[in-house]
């Protein structure tokens, strides 16, 4: 259970790591400025428009990656029956490829490449031009968060049932990131110029975290995360 609830905490972190990747971070500030037809740093009536369509904008992706987690659980709960080892020795793989990935131990220009939404088209509606976008985020951007995604896809592989509260994580990681921009668009903008040169270190501190996990998935021994936890906790007790 506590292997579990770790991994599904690495699945928040995924998402957070996904929304400061080089392609993502630079254009959010104008990109939900734009959706909302608000300019940065205006009244207090355009930061409410600016935070509702950055709400609308989260809820579309996560509706997706939501519906993926139901079909995956769907999926791998049909095939897990007898094949667990199999499972845990792909997803462990998966989850130490992109973590070696993140710690620069190779580069994939596909994973790398910036990706920008089209703009053609808004509804009458701000929020469900908003909503839509959220939805073509998630498919349009996979690329583009496909490193930190793919590593949550593969603990998802290695663990049938869990596939829907590990993307559901995932999403609230990405997604908390981009209403606190919508919130404090303009500050955050700043801090986004002042501080992204620490997203590379960010991305190695992540990577080594996912590839610790990934050799504990691929040995099937997850589980000494719970046992570490029980025995702590027993020490604290004494």
């Amino acid at each position: 259970m506590n292997g579990d609830i770790f991994s599904i905490w690495i699945a928040f972190a995924g998402g957070v790591v996904s929304f400061i990747s080089p392609c993502v971070l630079p254009i959010i500030p104008g990109f939900l400025a734009y959706l909302s037809g608000a300019s940065l740093g205006k009244s207090e009536a355009k930061r409410s428009e600016l935070f509702l369509n950055s709400l609308f904008f989260v809820i579309g992706f996560s509706i997706v990656f939501a519906a993926l987690g139901v079909l995956l659980n769907s999926v791998l709960r049909t095939v897990a029956y007898g094949v667990q080892e199999w499972l845990s020795w792909i997803g462990g793989a998966i989850v130490i490829f992109f973590g070696l990935y993140l710690m620069g131990f190779f580069h994939i220009p596909f994973l790398e490449r910036e990706h920008k939404l089209g703009t053609g088209k808004k509804f009458n509606s701000r929020y469900l031009t908003s909503l839509v976008f959220g939805m073509a985020f998630a498919a349009g951007w996979t690329p583009c968060v496909g490193v930190a995604l793919g590593a949550i896809l593969g603990l998802a592989v290695s663990a049938p049932g869990t596939a829907f509260y590990l993307l559901l994580a995932y999403s609230l990681g990405l997604g908390l990131p981009f209403l606190i921009v919508g919130l404090f668009a303009s500050q955050a903008a700043n801090l986004i110029n002042k501080y992204s040169g620490i997203v590379r270190y960010i991305n190695i501190v992540f990577g080594v975290i996912l590839v610790a996990l990934g050799v504990l998935v691929f040995t099937q021994n997850l589980s000494t995360i719970a046992n570490w936890s029980l025995l702590n906790n027993i020490l604290i007790g004494k």
